[in-house]
């Protein structure tokens, strides 16, 4: 077991690791909390993670985690850190397996009123339109060179193929496409992974959920969403399926190898890294952006089967019924963006691992209806608690590199909740709130069991105070479809 690092509260939503609290801290670590959530974090190793992050070359700064900190590979989940282009590295840990898993928001014109009646037939509809569970398959079918097309094209690729609407691009985070990918750099077995799920939810903590908008904080911009009270909306929360995994598994392999061969030995050997600058940097981001466009392109699809679902069971065309995108934003992810450093202004990769993008008013990057308020962020809570939409604040990019937490943050991991948890008495629970769920499996429903989960409630009231973000809506859920 590793030292956990002792905390020093700096005020009263962040507390600090001194770089004298581990030999080869280059930065301090920095983690967005407060007293309720830190009895949840003290004694955790993911503490200790953070610090590691804090030795690896070129940091910028500080290495920092959002109030959803929990036990993660290499970097804890929630983790941000930004590296120099020239000395830094790039470390797979440090995105995930799940490369570009991020969350979705749709909309629709109908009232909790109209759903409820209809809500058992639209959750089995929703089940059936969006295939779930384990290594789900009997989505879209791509031959080989699909697959391909899907990689660089990401969610225009779905969109060009009837799966989507054109508006659909420009209320997505880099429209639904990141740039640079490298098709060439993804393995044949990824490949082989992704040939059936484009268009699947997947398990663990992937859903859709159909949800109220329950509360209204930030009624110009939440105006500006189309997010009115008591009307529904769909959340959908799924990544990059086998073919994200897969990537990630070969590069941590070969960047282990690498790292071996050069007798270099790092604090934690699932910090496995390359400079951003090397060529093994370079492959690696040319297959994770091609992996995150087969994320945006899977999304896309499962909206294309939302929206099926919603016709068949309202018996009108989708657009009638509104089911406009709202916004989608990545969770898994690096990213060569301009922040302040030490020295000033310059480039950075930034990793947001468990972490999202909270970029502010004003910001190029924020989709141009948004504009003046900034990039609205998504943060689900679990199936039995609400979700929320938030904004980024301009206090975000000098705190955070631009950066939000991506959810509640798990309290126990799948294993304690298994045998934490029982799946009746938590189907009962949810029933008792008028909340169905319809999964592939009974251990989909107690690993991700509402007391799995922090309280989002806690985690929104730190982001709010730490100044990332500021809350615009909460949505609360009806039925959740669960892998």
């Amino acid at each position: 077991m590793e030292k956990v690092p002792h905390l020093v509260r700096q005020d009263e939503f962040t507390y600090r690791i001194d770089p004298a609290e581990q030999p080869g801290m280059r930065v301090p670590g920095l983690l967005f909390s407060d007293e309720a959530l830190l009895g949840q974090v003290e004694g955790d190793p993911s503490l200790a993670q953070l610090a590691n992050v804090a030795t690896l070359p070129g940091i910028e700064r500080h290495a920092l985690a959002m109030p959803d900190i929990h036990f993660g590979y290499g970097f804890p989940v929630g983790g941000v850190a930004a590296f120099d282009l020239a000395e830094g590295v790039v470390s797979p840990g440090g995105i995930g397996y799940d490369i570009n898993c991020g969350v979705r928001l749709l909309r629709t014109h109908l009232t909790v009123e109209q759903v409820r009646p209809r809500l058992g037939e639209l959750i089995e509809r929703l089940y059936h339109e969006v295939p779930s569970g384990v290594g789900s398959k009997g989505g879209t079918h791509l031959s080989a060179t699909e697959v391909e097309e899907v990689m660089v094209g990401g969610a225009r690729w779905a969109v060009e193929h009837g799966l989507g609407r054109t508006a659909d691009l420009a209320v997505q985070e880099e429209e639904g496409c990141l740039v640079g990918a490298q098709p060439a750099q993804v393995s044949e077995a990824a490949r082989k992974r992704g040939l059936r799920q484009l268009g699947t939810l997947g398990s663990g903590n992937h859903f859709l959920e159909v949800q109220s908008v329950d509360q209204v904080f930030y009624p110009e911009f939440a105006e500006a969403l189309g997010l009115r009270p008591s009307h529904v909306v769909v959340m959908l929360h799924t990544g990059s399926r086998g073919l994200g995994h897969q990537v990630a598994t070969d590069f941590i392999a070969q960047m282990d190898h690498r790292l071996a061969a050069e007798g270099t030995v790092l604090v934690d050997r699932q910090l496995s890294c390359a400079p951003v600058g090397s060529e093994d940097g370079a492959r690696y981001l040319g297959a994770m952006a091609a992996a995150a466009n087969f994320a945006w392109a899977n999304r896309q699809t499962i909206t294309h089967g939302v929206r099926r679902a919603f016709s068949a069971v309202f018996g009108r065309p989708d657009e009638e019924l509104d089911l406009s995108v709202v916004y989608d934003i990545a969770h898994n992810m690096a990213k060569v963006e301009t922040h302040g450093t030490d020295t000033g202004p310059k480039r950075v990769l930034v990793h947001r691992k468990g972490a999202t993008r909270a970029f502010p008013a004003g910001r190029e990057e924020v989709p141009a209806p948004y504009r003046p308020y900034g990039q609205p962020v998504l943060i689900p809570g679990d199936m039995g608690t609400a979700s929320y939409v938030l904004v980024g604040l301009p206090t975000s990019m000098d705190r955070s590199f631009g950066s939000s937490c991506h959810g509640a943050g798990r309290r126990l991991s799948r294993h304690a909740a298994v045998r934490t948890f029982r799946y009746d008495e938590v189907t009962r629970a949810l029933r008792a709130k008028g909340i169905l769920v319809r999964s592939a499996s009974r251990e989909g429903v107690t690993e991700e069991a509402p007391g799995a989960y922090k309280d989002v409630e806690e985690v929104v009231r730190v982001a709010e105070g730490a100044g990332l973000t500021r809350r615009v809506a909460r949505l609360t859920p009806l039925g959740v479809v669960k892998g």
